[in-house]
């Protein structure tokens, strides 16, 4: 004699077959309702571009939200399976799991960075045309209370991290603190230097290489790519402007980020030991370090790869209407994996640089 199922085991069933139909095929998380899965792939910006795991898949909005699911973070407990399996065969600067021991092994003089060496002045070489350069500025102290940034020095370097500007920078306001124990830089060091108008109109010649600055704005041409960790600053400090599609900041990039909803900065000391595998801005600290260092950082992110590039690339227009309200239903009714072949990045993906 055939008896139904308990009620509560029909229903327990049903909600449980929903839940796991309804799981973002990026993320993994689970929602009850299909419009509740819509609506989170709607807001996520799901790509490939994203950091992923690669034990289990999962993608992450950030490198720190991916070192917390690898077992090296401190705000959330990771995933054991991937943590034990990163442990045992995974790089922990760029964050890849390699298939066997000998694989990392290989791998690791590849990743790892020595720290760059403070060069000595001399003549600067003629900058290549095109390319992408990397800024950096020393700050000393303006105001009555010293905290007034004011640029004293400044470099800037090419790809092959060869200095292509560097002098120190005679501030327009009175310096008030040299702030020598982390700048080095002392009194007599930047009176007979050129002032931060001299120093402008010199580094605008060699970010816009030969472009008129109103071109610019519409269109690349010959400018260059401007890598640097915390541009604006920089760049405020300078009394200069760039273009913002022109700007690759690692402090603004959303995998080097903190998290994406806070949109909290990493430092630049930070992210240069945690990915590049060692320490800067100890004892007087030269900006040549820092421009090193983005530098690497930026063509370490340009590197990676992320499977078959859309036409459009990531982060145009059409990201914000890969989901109209108007396609609801239908979205609905589609799969979780063709719900993130729609998905685009809301950021331009560094890689696209290529």
């Amino acid at each position: 004699m055939l008896t139904s199922a308990p009620l509560w085991t029909v229903r327990s069933f049903v909600e449980l077959s929903s839940t796991v139909r309804n799981k973002c095929a990026a993320c993994y998380r689970q929602f009850n309702r299909m419009e509740h899965l819509v609506e989170h792939m709607r807001a996520s910006h799901h790509s490939p571009h994203e950091p992923r795991c690669g034990v289990c898949g999962k993608h992450c909005r950030s490198l720190d939200a991916l070192r917390d699911h690898l077992g090296f973070g401190a705000s959330l407990p990771p995933k054991p399976a991937c943590a034990t399996a990163f442990a045992a065969k995974g790089c922990p600067l760029c964050l890849a799991v390699f298939p066997s021991s000998s694989s990392l092994r290989a791998h690791g003089p590849t990743c790892h960075h020595s720290r760059a060496p403070v060069p000595s002045r001399g003549a600067m070489p003629r900058m290549p045309v095109g390319g992408v350069v990397a800024l950096g500025c020393k700050m000393v102290g303006g105001g009555s209370d010293g905290t007034l940034d004011l640029c004293g020095r400044v470099c800037v370097i090419d790809e092959n991290e060869t200095i292509v500007f560097e002098n120190f920078v005679r501030p327009l306001l009175p310096v008030t603190h040299y702030r020598y124990e982390t700048t080095g830089i002392r009194p007599e060091y930047l009176r007979d230097a050129p002032t931060v108008k001299m120093v402008q109109r010199q580094v605008e010649g060699i970010l816009l290489n030969g472009e008129q600055p109103w071109k610019v704005r519409s269109s690349r041409g010959a400018a260059r790519i401007l890598v640097g960790h915390g541009l604006e600053h920089d760049l405020d400090a300078l009394g200069m402007d760039y273009p913002a599609y022109l700007k690759r900041d690692t402090a603004e990039y959303p995998p080097l980020m903190k998290t994406s909803a806070r949109l909290m900065s990493n430092s630049l000391r930070f992210l240069t030991q945690s990915c590049l595998g060692y320490d800067i801005q100890t004892g007087h600290q030269h900006p040549y370090e820092d421009c090193v260092a983005a530098m690497r950082l930026y063509k370490r992110m340009r590197a990676m790869t992320h499977g078959p590039r859309k036409n459009g690339g990531e982060g145009d227009a059409c990201a914000a209407v890969a989901f109209p309200a108007r396609r609801q239903r239908e979205l609905e009714r589609m799969s979780p994996e063709e719900l993130l072949s729609m998905s685009k990045l809301d950021y331009h993906c560094w890689c696209l640089d290529d």
